[in-house]
């Protein structure tokens, strides 16, 4: 063996798992962001199908802590409830949206461009939906 190519193949292996784990760990985080991104979406259309069936206008915690067992970080100040009409009960209610907002998603792996970023901003999530029933439903709730 060449005593001047000694320590290629360690270099050029250590080159290739570079480029590969970065690859790797960028299908991990793209995954992750998708994943994040669903759920969001997921746990809007919940709260609202929660809000249509179970919930009272007069207040929102309901809906929130049934969105908050789906997406554990989300608080009171990322979503927001309205009735319609404003002001209705629940006798005359007709219809809710429920709106998410303010969901953030941090890379973990160091992808260039993302080192030393803050966490991105995901776009709001609304689902509007009508009022099925306007009584409490113990097989759903």
């Amino acid at each position: 063996m060449n005593t001047r190519q000694t320590g290629a193949t360690t270099v050029e292996f250590a080159l290739v798992m570079l480029m590969f784990l970065m690859v790797l760990f960028g299908i991990m985080d793209f995954s992750r962001l998708l994943y994040t991104w669903n759920t969001a979406n997921e746990v809007a259309r919940e709260g609202a199908r929660y809000a249509v069936v179970c919930a009272d206008p007069s207040s929102n915690a309901r809906v929130l802590a049934k969105m908050q067992a789906l997406m554990p970080d989300i608080t009171a100040s990322n979503i927001t409830v309205v009735w319609e009409p404003a002001g209705c009960s629940a006798a005359s209610c007709e219809a809710v949206t429920v709106s998410l907002t303010g969901v953030r998603f941090k890379w973990i792996s160091p992808l260039p461009g993302t080192v030393g970023q803050p966490a991105w901003a995901l776009p709001g999530f609304s689902t509007y939906l009508t009022r099925e029933m306007m009584t409490y439903n113990p097989l759903i709730c």
